[in-house]
């Protein structure tokens, strides 16, 4: 949803990204880091769910934009999606039955509806939700959430899974053998992508989610490349063109990675990118 916008007060329709969330583990340092590069502020809420019992709500102009916990010892870190269910204790069944796996859930949240937390058929961790009719989030515009591409090894496996679970439709949008990029779709309308990791990544690289965050054209992904080291962050991937627009691959100082990406500056083919795998250590 966009800025500004009233909450939204119908039924979500299944499969739609409809939140982001950072399991972090030095929650000041994160807050500061995000703040800075996009003027996100973060309140404090109750949530049963997490491991300290504390959940921050980040806001751009009173308007949520993800969340942010501190992970637990054995919990996932770094980002992860949420995707819109109309029932979470159905979609459970799904999940276990796709060949994934519920790791936490249904649980209900305070005001937030309920959820169950999975890795799926490929091994990412991912959140269904089931939200309630006053879900706001913040899409659309400058500093807010954009897409997310699921990072995999397996591309028919993650077909499979998520397109059994919500009825999308896969279609190639690379060549299939040297670049395996698809787009997930409903009514023909993309709505998540999936990637299988090339030679860039290790093949121990665990599979991922990259969320992209939507960048303002007056400041562009390398301005906004050279803030986030100046916040204590790091670039990835440096600045490169995509047909989808100019993007970076950053990480915070916690060492979570996410992406940035200017809609402007879309060109015909792919540009170059040098990449640093974050999984690397």
């Amino acid at each position: 949803m966009s800025l500004g916008s009233a909450a939204h007060t119908s039924v979500i329709p299944s499969g739609i990204p409809c939140w982001i969330e950072l399991a972090c583990r030095d929650e000041a340092a994160v807050q500061a880091f995000y703040s800075g590069l996009f003027d996100w502020e973060f309140a404090v809420q109750r949530d049963p769910a997490t491991p300290t019992g504390r959940y921050s709500i980040a806001t751009l102009n009173g308007v949520p934009t993800g969340g942010l916990y501190r992970a637990g010892a054995e919990g996932p870190s770094g980002w992860s999606i949420h995707i819109s269910v109309p029932q979470a204790a159905a979609a459970a069944e799904w999940v276990d039955s796709l060949g994934g796996r519920v790791t936490l859930g249904p649980m209900a949240i305070p005001h937030r509806g309920n959820i169950i937390h999975a890795i799926d058929a490929c091994g990412a961790h991912v959140v269904f939700w089931e939200p309630p009719a006053t879900w706001e989030f913040a899409t659309g515009v400058p500093n807010t959430f954009s897409g997310a591409d699921l990072n995999t090894h397996d591309g028919a496996a993650a077909d499979h899974f998520y397109c059994r679970l919500f009825d999308y439709t896969s279609h190639q949008i690379g060549d299939g053998t040297s670049l395996d990029y698809a787009e997930w779709l409903i009514e023909h309308e993309p709505v998540l992508y999936r990637y299988v990791m090339g030679s860039e990544y290790r093949p121990d690289t665990p599979p991922h989610w990259m969320v992209y965050l939507e960048l303002d054209p007056a400041r562009g992904a390398d301005a906004t490349a050279g803030q986030a080291l100046m916040l204590g962050g790091a670039v990835v991937v440096q600045p490169y063109d995509t047909p989808y627009g100019r993007m970076a691959i950053l990480a915070d100082p916690d060492g979570s990675v996410f992406a940035v990406i200017d809609h402007s500056r879309a060109v015909e083919g792919w540009g170059s990118a040098e990449v640093d795998d974050p999984y690397d250590d």
